[in-house]
């Protein structure tokens, strides 16, 4: 299964009051385990971008002054994500800002499917803060490097609470090779209190059954040991 787990920045809340994405940030998710592939790009929003904005992100005007249109990117970002799950926390905000900026370049909004990690979050930590910083300390996942919201970083965070989320990947296979070792271990502590408790195997027959057994064997007809003789002598 692809997922691609993304973030978005922009010049303000709403793209129909004049506000455009400024930057774009994708983390490729292969069932469940990052690829390693990215996508990320600064956009020049073609308007200023608010103090206010700028001191979210520390995207300034000047900085996307050179950056590329959202026109001139927009293939890569479609090429990227294809028909791959979005995972997105509260999506609705991002994918308003990523259909808005598609219409404007003459593309149908997305069609993707999304998972929204925010009311994932909501739903399972009812009435615990369930933005990105706090899902960071809550799974023990370092985000020091985060002095200001960006796209890149954001979804890489993102992807570590999201497999969190999920059930914690590479702690579960711990587990089942922690539990491995425990069984194999109380199997051999079982082996060897079961050695230490049984009586000592007597290989050899005492008198009595030596007689026993010659007797029998006088009783016997045509035992199948003497089968091969007889055949010989046919």
């Amino acid at each position: 299964m692809r997922e691609i787990v993304l973030d978005t920045e922009t010049t303000g809340l709403d793209p129909h009051e004049g506000h455009r994405l400024v930057e774009i940030g994708c983390v490729e998710l292969m069932n469940h385990i990052p690829t390693g592939n990215v996508l990320h790009v600064y956009i020049n929003p073609e308007r200023d971008v608010p103090p206010e904005a700028a001191a979210v992100h520390g995207l300034t005007t000047q900085f996307l002054a050179d950056k590329p249109l959202f026109s001139q990117i927009f293939t890569d970002f479609i090429d990227f994500i294809r028909d791959a799950r979005l995972v997105i926390h509260n999506a609705e905000f991002d994918i308003k800002f990523l259909n808005h900026e598609l219409k404007t370049v003459g593309h149908p909004s997305l069609k993707n499917k999304v998972l929204d990690t925010l009311a994932l979050c909501r739903t399972r930590f009812p009435g615990s803060p369930a933005n990105l910083d706090a899902l960071c300390r809550r799974f023990g996942i370092d985000n020091s490097g985060r002095d200001f919201h960006g796209a890149l970083l954001d979804s890489q965070l993102l992807a570590e609470v999201y497999l969190e989320l999920m059930g914690g990947r590479q702690h579960g296979l711990g587990l089942v090779q922690e539990s491995a070792v425990v069984s194999e271990a109380a199997v051999s502590v079982d082996v060897a209190r079961e050695r230490k408790t049984m009586p000592p195997r007597v290989h050899l027959p005492t008198p009595d059954e030596l007689k026993a057994h010659a007797v029998l064997l006088k009783q016997l007809v045509d035992p199948v040991w003497s089968a091969p003789q007889n055949e010989g002598q046919a």
